[in-house]
């Protein structure tokens, strides 16, 4: 059974690598299909999540890269596939709203009359592809960084504090420039204060470390020679007792080694090293999701800034 999950997560793993590669898109994602209708619902709750992760990539790379009717129609069939066999609510919603992209995408492709719209309503440029996704705003960092650029260039660097000071007491500045610049600072102000004076409508809370996941963690004996490879002051993080010859270690991903009792309670309640901070897998859904969701925003919003600073936008 474990050698049959751990070869579905390499075929997985590899149409994972796969879909960025143009020539094989359409080939992983009918993998996908079959693997999803034959294997899906006998995995464990991890290849289900790795399974959900392949799925946002699909939906990432089409948003991003692949923008041509036929990538997007294979797609759609592949989302619709999975909303029925995925149980987790939010896993549904997002995918959901893939098949309602696909849908809209299609339909602008069958009716072009329909989609007349000015290019300015088209696609941006993102990591030298034309997306289908309509310009986004402008992030908020960048329209503050750039009003405070704006402020810097027109106001004195030796005096800008009084200088900002007194452009705001004054009713009728004479420079428009200055004039357009100080409303423009009045009306984004609350922009500025709001994200220092609340912030914590990130992330939700960290669950503790996936029980199956920690079950698996490989013991590891410190040998003299290994001991003589150390510091001599090599000690648990945890309990911070000095190692010795003989002593059982758990081991992370990371490489770093703690005794078995002293890991498990941090374990209990957190997802990570100790050390370092790398995270294991969780047994909370939603917290998948929510990562997988977070990671592939971040790389749309990665694509969306570097064409903005660059001014590199290009519509279709």
């Amino acid at each position: 059974m474990e050698s049959d999950e751990n070869g579905l997560k390499q075929q997985l793993e590899e149409l994972q690598r796969d879909l960025s590669k143009k020539q094989k898109f359409e080939d992983a994602v009918s993998a996908l299909k079959s693997l999803l209708l034959h294997r899906y619902t006998s995995s464990s709750p991890s290849i289900q999540r790795l399974f959900y992760s392949v799925l946002c990539r699909v939906a990432t790379v089409l948003k991003t890269r692949y923008t041509s009717p036929g990538f997007w129609a294979a797609g759609m069939g592949l989302f619709e596939q999975a909303h029925g066999l995925v149980s987790d609510s939010s896993q549904k919603t997002h995918l959901l709203s893939c098949i309602s992209q696909a849908k809209e995408v299609l339909h602008q492709e069958d009716n072009p009359s329909h989609s007349s719209q000015s290019t300015s309503s088209r696609g941006y440029l993102f990591e030298g592809h034309l997306t289908v996704d309509r310009e986004p705003p402008q992030p908020q960092w960048l329209v503050q960084a750039n009003l405070l650029n704006a402020a810097a260039s027109l106001l004195p660097a030796e005096s800008s504090s009084q200088s900002i000071a007194a452009a705001l007491e004054d009713e009728n500045p004479s420079d428009p420039a200055a004039a357009s610049l100080i409303q423009s600072l009045m009306e984004n102000l609350d922009d500025f204060l709001l994200p220092i004076m609340e912030d914590d409508r990130a992330a939700p809370r960290v669950p503790p470390a996936s029980k199956e996941v920690v079950a698996k963690l490989p013991i590891v004996t410190i040998t003299k020679e290994v001991l003589e490879k150390l510091d001599k002051e090599a000690e648990c993080a945890i309990c911070k007792e000095n190692l010795a010859v003989n002593d059982k270690m758990q081991e992370l991903p990371c490489n770093h080694t703690f005794h078995p009792p002293c890991l498990k309670p941090w374990l209990d309640e957190h997802n990570s090293c100790p050390i370092c901070r790398h995270e294991l897998k969780t047994d909370d859904h939603a917290y998948e999701s929510w990562k997988e969701r977070e990671k592939e925003a971040e790389e749309e919003r990665k694509g969306a800034a570097n064409a903005l600073r660059g001014g590199e936008y290009m519509y279709v």
